[in-house]
Formats: C-alpha cells, structure tokens, sequence
C-alpha cells in the first residue's frame, strides 16, 4: 500500500498510484480499459490544455470563478499545454464515446497541480466545479479534437505539403528541357517535358491545401458553451462567445463559436470533412509515389527514367540492390490515412441524437493522419524529389523509339499510314524517324519539324 493512496469519487473508494496527479475517476477509466495501449497524442493532450487554460480564464473575466484560482488553474494548464505532466494521461483511446474519462483526466491532474500552485486559496480546487465549472465533456472533447486538428494542419501539415509542392516545381525547372515518353494505360503515349509532369504532381498539393483550407473554415467553429446537450446549462450565455475570442488568442489560430451547439456537438461532420479531405490528399500522393517508383525502376530492365538517391541497402541477399524505401514509406503513410478516414466515417454515423460517441477514435485517426502525412511530406522532397536526378541519355533514346510520335504526322500523312510506320518502327525497334523516311516522301527537314518532340508537348499542330 505504501506505493498508493486512497481516491474517494462518487462511487466510493479505490487505490491510485501515490505519484500520481490524477484521481479516481482516470484510475477507474485506466481500469476499465485496457484495450489498446494507444493513448492520446501529444497535439490533443496540448489542445485540452488551451481549453482549460481558456475556460478558467473566461470564466474569471465572467464573474464565476474566483481569480486566484483562475490564475492557479490557468498555471496549471500551462504546464499541461507544455508538455510536462503527458504522462499523467494514462487512458486507452477505446473508452466511453464521449471522451468523459479523458476530460476527467485533465480536470484531475489539473486540480491538484492547481492545489500546489495556488496563492491565496483557501478552499480546494475541484476538478469538477472549478475545473470543469461551466462545462462538459461533451463540448469539451468535441472542441479538443477541432482546436487540435487545426493547429496540426496549419503548423505542420500546410507547411510540409508547400515545400514539397515548391520542390517539384524546382526539380521540374531543372530538368525543364527534358522530354520524356508520356504514358497512358501504362503504354508509350505521346511526349510530355519533366516539368510538365512535376507540375502536375505541384498542382496536386496545391489543391490539396485548398481543400484543407476549405475545409478548416467548418472545423474551427467550436461546439464550446453547449455543455451537454447543446443548451449551455449551467454556463454563462457569454461563455462560447468569449471562449472562442480568448483561445483564439491564446492558440494563434482563428476560432468562432459554433453557429448551432446542437450540430456542433451531436455530430462530427467537419471532422469527417476534414479527414474526407485528407484521404483525397493521400490518394493523389500514392499516385506520385508510385509514379516515381515506376520511373526509378530498373535500373537496367525497368524504365529507369530517374535515378532516386540510394539511402540504405536494399536486400538481405542481393548486394548492391538499391530500392525506392521514401516512396514505399509514403504509399504505406497513404494507406494508413485511407483506412484511418473508414474509421472517421464509421465514427461520424455513430451521433445518437445530440451527442456523438465515438470521438476519441475520431480525434485518435484524424490526428494520426494529419501528423503522418506532413511528415510523408516533408521526408520525399527532402529524401527523395530534391535529391533525384533524370537520366536525360536513356529518356532521350527512349524518346526516339516511341512509335507513338507518329501521331503529329496524323494531320501530313494521314492516320492510316502513321499507323503502317508506327507498327514496322516498332516490329523493327528501329527509330521512327527512320522509318517514316522510307515509307514517305517528307524530307529530312519536314520530319524533323514534324517529329520534334519538345514541340508536341506545347499543343496545337506541328507541322
């Protein structure tokens, strides 16, 4: 026993670490729950802690709470916000739907690092009526998992998606006068420039962080001052209002409270926006990955297009072999969002009337892919995009073979026979040019014009 203390809650007593910050109810939810070992992240843990720091804040300004004990609660909360007591949030993300256990949680810890803090106070600082004084749990979570979400994208994400957007338009640059063999159903296709192709995958991500940007406009209106039901009992009808104006401030980001409480809390359908968003954002980065995958492969048997840079050894068995490990990490990050989204859209469906119940595994997958596709992010541009180099001798040879090209002969010679040309030049592997110089009366000069490559990715005719 010298190693615990007794807790005393509503339903009586039970044994907690003596170390511990947290009381009765976390050790009953720790007790009840131990399903996965997966706790809350960092990013909502610090997000529960501006809305402590935030409601004990307003709650003084309000006339409801005494101001030493505002301050001490507040003190408290900082720490949390920081960092230091992360450990003292012990319970599996598979818990009640509402997160009340998590919300305990920080009261909690809050309260009696609150009591050791304060100045002033005589009474004791209650993890219900001081720390959770015009709150519940379900506003609480519910606000958590947005303020969370929204500081992830807006610090880490956006930023990570930018850079990686603004290393494939200066590879592309780089690489501006190489034309390479276009590819449609795997098969050669007419040519298209590196910097055409990378400014593709640049306007991916640029659309990306649009749709991000849209969809954070939803996901920062805080269900905060609905309290249980989406009435606001027992808190001040100023209290949402003003709640979002201060951890607005504190937080950097912009907050406003929700326009209707009982939207707000009875579902979660920003956050399904949101990771709905995030699921477009991976499936477009698969297929970059995997694009570059498929241009690096070979080296010599592959279309070896690209050379990706050699990070670690590739076999256990083969020596020398090299493989594309960034893109495989990437396309694995990309599955991880895609099923962490199924998830997100089965929690979504379970708001029973005016409460959702599944927003702990909501605010677990949805953090979970914001943190997982930033760092995929900034990992390929920096390991891999900025560090690649294009085989311009073997795209060139390549180039020159595709009997594809006929196709800008379509409009001089006629579709029939371009297609004669194009099937003996590759019966033949013999160069197109070659070919269309025996099987037609254009000089060297017209087919040059005709058959430039660099002129067929700019559109238009080519003769």
């Amino acid at each position: 026993m010298s190693d615990f203390r007794i807790e005393k809650d509503s339903m009586g007593e039970i044994k907690v670490p003596k170390k511990a910050l947290y009381g009765a109810q976390t050790q009953r939810a720790h007790d009840n729950f131990p399903v996965s070992g997966i706790k809350f992240s960092r990013e909502f843990i610090e997000a529960l802690g501006y809305v402590k720091k935030s409601a004990a804040s307003v709650n003084a300004d309000l006339g409801l709470l005494d101001k030493d004990i505002s301050e001490a609660i507040q003190a408290a909360a900082l720490e949390v916000i920081e960092g230091v007591h992360d450990k003292e949030f012990v319970i599996d993300i598979f818990q009640t739907g509402s997160g009340t256990s998590t919300n305990m949680n920080a009261n909690e810890v809050i309260a009696r690092r609150a009591n050791e803090l304060k100045n002033n106070v005589d009474v004791s600082i209650h993890p219900n009526d001081h720390i959770n004084y015009g709150q519940s749990s379900n506003d609480v979570i519910p606000t958590t998992i947005r303020v969370a979400a929204v500081k992830a994208i807006n610090n880490n994400l956006i930023p990570a998606l930018k850079h990686l957007h603004d290393t494939f338009l200066e590879k592309g640059k780089e690489y501006a006068e190489v034309v390479k063999t276009g590819r449609t159903h795997l098969m050669d296709a007419m040519p298209v420039t590196i910097e055409q192709e990378f400014g593709g995958y640049a306007r991916q991500l640029e659309l990306g962080i649009k749709r991000l940007e849209s969809a954070l406009e939803r996901v920062s209106e805080l269900p905060q001052g609905g309290t249980a039901v989406g009435t606001g009992l027992n808190t001040h009808n100023d209290f949402g209002k003003n709640f979002a104006v201060k951890i607005s401030e504190l937080t950097g980001e912009k907050f406003t409270e929700a326009e209707n409480h009982f939207e707000a809390q009875a579902t979660v359908d920003a956050p399904v926006e949101l990771s709905g968003q995030l699921k477009t954002i991976a499936v477009g980065m698969m297929k970059i990955g995997n694009d570059l995958r498929w241009m690096n492969s070979g080296p010599n048997s592959g279309i070896g297009e690209v050379e990706l840079a050699a990070l670690q050894p590739g076999s256990s068995i083969m020596p020398g072999k090299v493989n594309p490990v960034i893109e495989e990490s990437l396309t694995m990050v990309c599955a991880q969002v895609i099923g962490n989204d199924a998830a997100i859209t089965i929690g979504g469906q379970a708001g029973n009337f005016e409460l959702n119940v599944m927003l702990p595994v909501v605010a677990h997958n949805l953090l979970e892919s914001i943190d997982i596709l930033a760092n995929a992010a900034q990992n390929l541009a920096d390991r891999s995009v900025s560090q690649l180099k294009v085989k311009k001798e073997r795209i060139a040879d390549m180039v020159g073979r595709n009997p594809i090209l006929v196709t800008a002969l379509n409009p001089i010679i006629g579709y029939d026979l371009a297609a004669k040309i194009a099937k003996k030049a590759f019966a033949e592997s013999r160069p197109l040019k070659e070919v269309a110089k025996e099987m037609t009366d254009l000089s060297d000069e017209e087919l040059d014009k005709a058959l430039d490559p660099i002129k067929m990715t700019k559109g238009g005719f080519t003769e």
